[in-house]
């Protein structure tokens, strides 16, 4: 996927002028990359946040239109800052790509389906991973990778290892994560917890019940030895 995002060049760094760019309404960023001299940027602040409030910043590609510059420069978000109370944006970096050059990007994982354990018994579906890091050149690069749940009871689980991907595609960490689980429902767990304890205490023990007596003071009945209870 790609899309467009307009951006200005800009004079100068450091809070102050980081400090005014904000007041007047525009995002300080920055552009690196292989075979460019870095680029310091600003944005239009609702542009910016209107665009990747829609998308997957992590492997979506941007077409970032420079003001004065020819081409558009191919890129992906590297990082987005954030004020940690406002939440408009602080501060953007974006990494220049290159076409046939692999990079490292986090590819959001869609389950899809109903699982027959959630379904027929009541189970839970649970999903582990979110994103899917992968290493890939810029064409390759999907959009988002669908799981399909549809086949899991209950206790069962998919693993990395169980999906397909595109050749060209490498997985960049252990292939053994697991992606989402269906798991028995927390209240019918304490059921079977509560009824194996039940089981396992239903036949007293004889030793006990006079440990208990003693500690509390009853004494046990002498035994009638003539049988007449007198």
């Amino acid at each position: 996927m790609t899309i467009t995002l307009k951006a200005q060049q800009r004079d100068g760094t450091g809070k102050g002028v980081a400090r005014k760019l904000r007041q007047a309404g525009r995002v300080p960023a920055v552009l690196y990359g292989r075979e460019l001299e870095t680029m310091h940027l600003s944005l239009d602040e609702r542009e910016a946040e209107n665009l990747f409030h829609s998308i997957s910043t992590e492997n979506t590609i941007v077409d970032l239109k420079v003001k004065g510059v020819g081409e558009p420069f191919q890129t992906l978000v590297r990082e987005i800052q954030s004020h940690p109370f406002k939440s408009n944006l602080i501060h953007v970096d974006f990494l220049r790509i290159q076409a046939g050059v692999a990079v490292d990007v986090e590819v959001p994982l869609h389950l899809i389906g109903d699982p027959i354990g959630v379904k027929n018994s009541g189970g839970v579906l649970e999903q582990v991973l979110h994103e899917l890091p992968v290493k890939c050149i810029p064409s390759k690069i999907p959009e988002l990778i669908e799981v399909d749940v549809s086949g899991l009871d209950i206790n069962d689980s998919l693993h990395i290892y169980d999906l397909e991907f595109e050749e060209g595609i490498t997985i960049t960490i252990d292939e053994g994560r697991t992606i989402c689980a269906v798991a028995i429902p927390k209240v019918v767990e304490e059921a079977v917890i509560e009824e194996d304890e039940l089981l396992e205490g239903e036949i007293p023990d004889e030793e006990a019940l006079r440990s208990e007596d003693a500690a509390t003071g009853v004494e046990a009945l002498p035994e009638d030895s003539d049988g007449d209870g007198d």
